[in-house]
């Protein structure tokens, strides 16, 4: 990510199960046609044929011939899609069409192109961060090409600018917070977003009505049986001459309903199910919706999960928020999107998400993570809404229904469903005893914590190595660290079949606290380089209490030795280790080493952001066949992978290996705050039958 503040904004406590989504972990235990494709009913409505029961458009111009008579239509929202644009280009080696022979982006705007008129939906709303780096050009064109797709169908879109699609995207910490980066802060000739989507591009759209002055916000009104609604789309971070427009917006147009789309208004709390309100939001409520009762649904990205808060207004009416956002997720999202059905006969508002990607994906290329239609309860889920009296206060209800009504969102489904099943998931195993994991006879060093639950692991304490050759020790203390930072601990990952863990306590990385084990010095493990790849197994859990300030870039595993000693190093950061396997300022899982097939520059795997007090078994496999180095996260492939790099390279047998902290310009550094489990290092690729979370074959 390019902003730390993005996860950090509202210090908001960890979302186990949505780090489980985000990451494909959620599947372990747990009518009338478009008016030349613009907003249907756009001229005044629609109305029956009493001859034929076929709702017809006003205009004549198309009808719902696959849904027959109709009270109900869906707008298609798409959540960030920014890793969808990152990693279809070729300075990312054009992930998904190289392994998957398609992209996300494309697949979703297509199957809004394809499916729009049959499953009556006149507007789609993009929810920002439409690229994850706002200065790559090459980013902005993948994401050209696929809102191209909507263009030359004619079919209706807002868009805006989230937090990655802007050069200044500070965030907002209160109301007594001046320097938040707001639209009126940024050098707006300079910006990519008002070049690639600018106000004439949007005027395009049949629905468009207008832009503020600094070109960032923008509106648009669309009809559908009879009644006129706005989309009132606000980019990342409004000034105060923003909102005042936004206001002004609504006054002019005192008789519509409306939809605020918004990068970020609500957040999710601990149980990935629970919303959970951000200062920002508070904001936008006291300074914008509270007080206009036309706003009846606001949605958001840019938070990763999904949840729904319902609010009531300063005129007792309530008013439903949604956040959505599945970045974190397998692939960046697989495409995840939404259709939000508006049911006028059911007085309702009915949501499914779902990837029209995966059903589309070759057959040998799924696996677990692959979902065609989510079906918890926070994704697939109904609103009750009585829409003539939510409306009365501003508007005389008066829809054209029709004769009978067939619901949309079970179409949809049923129709993604028809030639297609999720793969078969098979329940990973807990281990029967210590013993149960595919053990490896070239393995390099095994350490296994082994010692008494809840003592304290004294200096010189032997940290195990199930191969016999290279234990570690408890280094000696260097204040402040004290003797009782470290402990073993009985707390493991489930499919870890070793006894237990190593906890370390009071780490900081303000007062320079800190504890580590290390090999011996002249163990030969300590100038092995893995010059024909590896596999890199840990189980770790970040503590509950872990914060920015003072824990991040916390090291697992590291390697004595400057790496700007190693021969030919042109790389940044000189003074710092070989090997950083670290939790970043982001809680990111961060995998950098210098690699054996060019000592020049350190190559860096990176996961999507990890929770607190959530145990995860990381896996770096590095295979000289394909000469790539893929990070796993329970079993999931990240996406930001190396590629084109093989092995690590060692300094020497007297720069032995760390456990629990790292190495900085002759100093042991950003120690690890939490629990860390068995930890195995393979000189070669295996497979996900041969680590540590699968079963020894009997």
């Amino acid at each position: 990510m390019n902003h730390d503040d993005e996860r950090v904004e509202g210090r908001v406590a960890d979302r186990r199960a949505v780090l489980r989504n985000a990451l494909g972990l959620s599947l372990l235990p747990m009518g009338a046609g478009m008016l030349s494709g613009c907003g249907a009913d756009q001229a005044g409505g629609a109305s029956a044929s009493a001859n034929t029961g076929v709702l017809t458009a006003d205009s004549g111009a198309a009808t719902f011939s696959a849904l027959g008579n109709t009270t109900s239509f869906a707008i298609a929202v798409l959540p960030d899609t920014q890793f969808y644009s990152r990693y279809a280009t070729a300075a990312e080696s054009n992930q998904f069409m190289r392994k998957y022979g398609s992209e996300p982006f494309n697949a979703q705007t297509q199957w809004i192109v394809d499916n729009a008129a049959a499953f009556n939906i006149p507007f789609v709303i993009h929810l920002g961060d439409v690229v994850d780096q706002a200065d790559k050009p090459d980013q902005w064109r993948v994401a050209d090409a696929a809102m191209k797709k909507l263009e030359a169908a004619r079919i209706p879109y807002s868009i805006l600018a989230g937090n990655h699609d802007v050069l200044a995207g500070y965030d907002y910490r209160g109301p007594w917070d001046q320097s938040w980066g707001t639209d009126a802060q940024r050098n707006l000739w300079a910006e990519p977003y008002l070049q690639w989507f600018p106000a004439s591009r949007a005027a395009q759209q049949s629905t468009f009505r207008e832009r503020d002055g600094s070109g960032f916000h923008e509106y648009h009104t669309f009809t559908k049986f009879g009644i006129e609604f706005m989309v009132l789309s606000l980019s990342w971070r409004i000034s105060d001459a923003g909102i005042a427009w936004a206001r002004d917006v609504i006054r002019r147009n005192p008789k519509l309903p409306v939809i605020l789309s918004n990068h970020q208004l609500l957040n999710i709390d601990v149980d990935a199910v629970s919303p959970l309100e951000t200062e920002y939001g508070k904001m936008l409520w006291e300074r914008l919706i509270r007080d206009n009762d036309q706003i009846f649904m606001t949605l958001n990205g840019h938070h990763h999960g999904a949840a729904h808060l319902t609010k009531i207004n300063d005129f007792g009416n309530a008013v439903e928020e949604m956040v959505v956002d599945y970045q974190m997720a397998y692939q960046g999202g697989n495409a995840l999107m939404r259709l939000y059905e508006i049911d006028f006969t059911g007085n309702k508002i009915d949501v499914l998400s779902f990837s029209p990607w995966v059903v589309t994906k070759p057959a040998n290329t799924l696996n677990q993570f692959d979902r065609a239609v989510l079906t918890e309860a926070n994704e697939r889920f109904s609103i009750a809404m009585n829409f003539k009296k939510r409306f009365a206060g501003f508007m005389k209800w008066k829809p054209v229904m029709a004769n009978s009504g067939t619901p949309i969102l079970p179409a949809v489904q049923a129709k993604l469903l028809a030639n297609y099943t999720d793969p078969v998931v098979v329940p990973p195993v807990r281990p029967r005893d210590v013993n149960d994991y595919p053990k490896q006879a070239d393995t390099y060093a095994h350490w296994r914590p082994a010692g008494v639950a809840g003592t304290i692991v004294q200096v010189g304490d032997t940290l195990p190595d199930e191969t016999g050759q290279f234990p570690m020790t408890r280094v000696p203390l260097v204040a402040p660290a004290q003797v009782e930072d470290v402990v073993w601990s009985d707390d493991k990952h489930y499919l870890s079949s070793a006894p237990g863990s190593v906890r370390f306590l009071n780490t900081d990385k303000v007062t320079v606290r800190n504890s580590s084990f290390s090999t011996a010095v002249g163990a030969s493990i300590n100038n092995r380089s893995f010059w024909d790849g590896y596999t890199m197994e840990a189980f770790i859990k970040v503590d509950p209490a872990w914060t920015r300030e003072n824990h991040r870039w916390g090291n697992i595993l590291g390697r004595v030795g400057n790496r700007g000693n190693l021969p030919g190093f042109r790389g940044g950061d000189r003074e710092a280790s070989s090997v950083l396997f670290a939790i970043s300022s982001l809680r990111e899982v961060q995998w950098e080493v210098v690699p054996a097939s060019n000592a020049s520059y350190p190559q860096t795997n990176w996961s999507g952001e990890i929770m607190r007090d959530t145990w995860y078994h990381i896996a770096i496999v590095c295979d000289p066949k394909t000469r790539e180095t893929i990070m796993y996260v329970d079993g999931a492939p990240v996406l930001r992978n190396v590629i084109g790099e093989i092995g690590m390279r060692s300094q020497g047998a007297d720069k032995p290996w760390i456990l629990g902290a790292s190495w900085w310009n002759g100093l042991r550094k950003d120690g690890f705050f939490g629990w860390i489990g068995e930890v195995r290092l393979v000189p070669r690729p295996l497979t996900p039958d041969q680590w540590l979370t699968a079963r020894r074959a009997s």
